[in-house]
């Protein structure tokens, strides 16, 4: 598996290493990025002439990585650049991801030769548009667009752990950032939650739509609605029309996922009777 043996490589780096330098801020640049890919080329020349360590400037003779946030940037043998991202959610730490850049030269442009990313995020797109021209900004946007994947799906589990016998259907894209589900636990009731977000680096959604759909199960009522229809008057009665929930679509697009369920649970009493008045 890459994910096994890139991992190894990355610990062996990493324990290796003479140095490690925390970046803050603007100490994260271009011009340190060129240091890194010089360090590479050049202890890669190193092993091509046997190894003589008299050739280089001592200050580039030891090992070390740096650390950005989430992200650990490492020399790898070969004239490779690896990243590590670290993801995390409400403060603990989930999965690692990485990212290996091949440098040639400083003549050529730097290439995703391997990475355990997965594959419905847009690495390569990111590739193309960003890594010759900006390279600090795609490993920066490669690892939002990690951090973000991982909160969406952290909120539905979550969500689906805390609140689970509430919700019936529940769907997802891959990156969950189309995501869609049904609150089911209400006898005249039946909540439909339809969720976008404007692009793969978001953790709230911009487009939503909560629906309140009336569930009419007296035999009597049906039967009066049905001949109402039939009578040509084209009159639904309006305790069987959907409608909107606004406070539950504003909590959404503000609160995490697990904090918005929450909201809408314990207002929903309130709202249904003001939508549905008997």
């Amino acid at each position: 598996m890459i994910f096994e043996r890139l991992q190894k490589e990355f610990e062996a780096a990493r324990a290796s290493q003479t140095q490690e330098i925390c970046l803050e801020g603007e100490e994260w640049n271009d011009g340190l990025l060129a240091t890194i890919r010089e360090r590479v080329h050049m202890e890669a020349d190193r092993k091509a002439t046997s190894g003589d360590s008299n050739m280089l400037d001592p200050s580039f003779l030891g090992k070390i990585t740096y650390r950005v946030g989430s992200k650990v940037i490492c020399c790898l043998e070969g004239a490779r650049i690896g990243i590590q991202y670290e993801t995390s959610f409400a403060g603990e730490p989930c999965e690692f991801y990485h990212c290996v850049l091949e440098s040639k030269s400083f003549l050529e442009k730097m290439i995703v030769l391997e990475h355990t990313i997965p594959f419905f995020l847009p690495i390569r797109e990111a590739e193309n548009d960003l890594l010759s021209s900006n390279a600090m900004k795609f490993i920066d946007h490669v690892g939002e667009l990690l951090q973000a994947y991982v909160d969406r799906r952290e909120q539905v589990r979550l969500m689906k752990e805390l609140y689970g016998n509430q919700i019936g259907d529940l769907y997802h894209s891959l990156p969950y950032h189309m995501i869609e589900f049904v609150l089911e636990d209400f006898e005249c009731t039946r909540i439909t939650v339809s969720l976008k977000y404007a692009d793969l680096v978001s953790v709230l959604p911009t487009r939503v739509r909560v629906m309140a759909w009336p569930l009419n199960n007296s035999k009597k009522c049906v039967t009066g609605a049905v001949q109402m229809t039939r009578k040509g008057t084209g009159a639904i009665p309006s305790h069987l029309i959907p409608a909107r929930l606004s406070y539950a679509e504003e909590a959404l697009r503000t609160l995490s996922l697990p904090e918005a369920f929450a909201e809408i649970v314990l207002n929903l009493p309130q709202a249904l009777q003001q939508v549905f008045p008997s």
